[in-house]
């Protein structure tokens, strides 16, 4: 039997559309990844909470601010830990690695935004660590990019990150689907 722990990856304020760098359908991610929380609380499942902060001058995860804070959806409750990070990967100069193995964790449920940077960046690392990965796609959100003169909208950077991930990474499925599985 596997020990499973939901990661909560920057749901933060200023990815909201309030906030300074809104991302799409972030309302829709925080639902599902609400329901991700409760259930992962009332099963005993592990759960960690991830917020980044930025450099002085960065548009956006201002330290001290509440846009850096974690939506209210998906606040911390009780001795949950909570983790600040100042790169896309959660793994990164954070103790996370070491909370996990202490507590005998294999599985990961990883959630949250944006798909394309510290979802992708934190999954990748889990799984080079050892970790079995379970990304509820519909509980991670994408934000649109440019490159090259060519913008690319938010559901094409979803699908994008998402198809590769499924290919190698994890198990990439509906929240409806992983809250069916564990």
């Amino acid at each position: 039997m596997s020990k499973t722990a939901l990661i909560l990856v920057d749901i933060q304020n200023d990815y909201f559309a309030a906030g300074a760098w809104p991302v799409a359908l972030m309302n829709e991610v925080a639902e599902n990844a609400a329901l991700l929380l409760a259930h992962a609380r009332a099963s005993g499942l592990g759960v960690v909470h991830i917020r980044h902060e930025t450099p002085l001058g960065a548009p956006f995860f201002q330290p001290g601010t509440e846009g850096a804070e974690i939506h209210p959806r998906v606040a911390p409750i009780g001795n949950e830990p909570v983790l600040t990070k100042h790169r896309p990967n959660s793994f990164f100069e954070t103790g996370l690695l070491d909370l996990l193995r202490e507590a005998g964790i294999d599985t990961l449920i990883i959630c949250g935004a944006q798909s394309q940077m510290c979802i992708d960046a934190t999954t990748r690392a889990a799984v080079d660590h050892g970790f079995k990965v379970i990304l509820p796609h519909d509980a991670c959100g994408a934000k649109e990019a440019a490159f090259g003169g060519v913008t690319v909208p938010p559901e094409m950077v979803q699908a994008a990150f998402m198809a590769p991930l499924a290919a190698s990474y994890a198990k990439v499925m509906t929240t409806q689907d992983v809250l069916a599985l564990v």
